[in-house]
């Protein structure tokens, strides 16, 4: 257990709202002038083809936001001021997260569009209904195996003990092994599939050894409590549910068998473009220092939080004493492409996926230089 500050991602996410998902708008006012002219990239393509005039334009608009500093905080900027950004954020997570820390003054205004899961995040930005959004690594894997319009542009590190495999207080399992046989609840295609799956082989069992039953989140808490599942591998407040009211035994956490990787989604049209790429460095460089400020400051964070889900800030809480280790968002690595191919290997064994999906051509650097400044580690 990690004993000093820290976020965690709760992953309960909420029932999915569609595209047309109620919005909160901060910042300027839109103009006419706020869309520009969109070109299709490769992974690291962007900024690496760009014209002189593009480039140009880039420059002007980082000087004016500041974004050459590692603490640079963005100022009003004339060429950002009718430009909007749409983000895709989850119930409790970016939008309170941004307001809590300071950091919403932004020279751009912000479109907030709620979408609750991966998969939306990833849809809308291949519709061209968002510029950024989030979420795991594993509806990532379905976008490189289908070659989708998405890039890759950031890692959020996140909490791993947020992810655990879960026993019946009455039943009759110490560890992984003693699940042959018995009802095991997961998510299929989430990082709970994911982490069974290798924890069910360090112990030489595989899905064929127990019985597996995909449910979602909130219907395996039911069937949980209805005695009906024997175990359960879960993420988020949903386990820890389980856990508070239902006696819940943690037999393993996400830790060691998952990477804590939650990359940043952006669409490639708006990487592309000199305004919005400017806008997206500002905007990563705040969240960055919104999550360094919530692991020194999580009670306000979570309030904020809680104002939003509803979760009690208690809960919240003792989510946060019990993470794995601080939240922080950094650039691209090597060892994060690495992490996301071995995911999509093996989803591609289980079954997962109908064929391999390479994925580092969906990864995208451009950020990185500007994220590496101003990580305040």
């Amino acid at each position: 257990m990690h004993t000093e500050g820290r976020i965690p991602h709760i992953q309960t996410r909420i029932p999915a709202f569609a595209i047309g998902a109620p919005r909160l708008s901060v910042g300027p006012s839109p103009t006419s002038e706020e869309s520009a002219n969109a070109m299709t990239s490769t992974a690291e393509s962007g900024p690496a083809t760009w014209s002189r005039r593009q480039w140009l334009q880039a420059a002007g608009a980082a000087a004016a936001l500041g974004v050459a500093g590692p603490r640079a905080k963005a100022s009003t900027s004339s060429d950002l001021s009718g430009l909007t950004l749409r983000i895709g954020t989850y119930k409790g997570l970016w939008r309170p997260l941004i307001e809590a820390s300071g950091e919403g003054k932004t020279p751009y205004r912000i479109d907030w569009r709620e979408l609750n899961n991966g998969v939306l995040h990833i849809e809308a930005i291949q519709g061209d209904a968002l510029d950024l959004g989030s979420g795991s690594e594993i509806p990532a894997i379905f976008a490189a195996r289908k070659k989708a319009p998405v890039r890759f542009v950031a890692v959020i590190h996140e909490d791993l003990n947020n992810q655990a495999t879960l026993a019946r207080k009455d039943a009759p399992i110490r560890s992984i092994a003693d699940f042959k046989g018995r009802r095991v609840g997961y998510v299929r295609a989430t990082t709970s599939h994911y982490y069974l799956s290798k924890q069910l082989a360090e112990a030489g069992l595989s899905f064929a050894d127990i019985q597996a039953v995909n449910l979602s989140p909130a219907d395996g808490l039911s069937a949980f409590a209805r005695g009906d599942l024997d175990a359960w591998a879960i993420y988020g407040y949903n386990g820890q549910l389980a856990r508070t009211q239902h006696g819940a035994r943690v037999i393993k956490t996400g830790k060691g068998y998952l990477s804590g990787n939650f990359p940043v989604y952006a669409n490639p049209r708006a990487v592309d473009d000199p305004l919005r790429h400017a806008a997206i460095t500002d905007f990563l460089l705040r969240l960055q220092r919104a999550y360094a400020w919530a692991n020194g400051n999580y009670l306000a964070y979570a309030k904020a939080q809680s104002a939003e889900t509803r979760v009690p800030v208690g809960d919240l809480i003792e989510l946060f004493n019990g993470r794995s280790n601080d939240y922080a968002l950094g650039p691209v690595t090597d060892a994060a492409l690495r992490s996301h191919q071995e995911v999509a290997d093996t989803f591609l064994k289980l079954g997962v996926l109908d064929g391999p999906a390479e994925v580092a051509p969906l990864w995208n650097r451009s950020f990185g230089a500007a994220l590496a400044r101003g990580n305040p580690a």
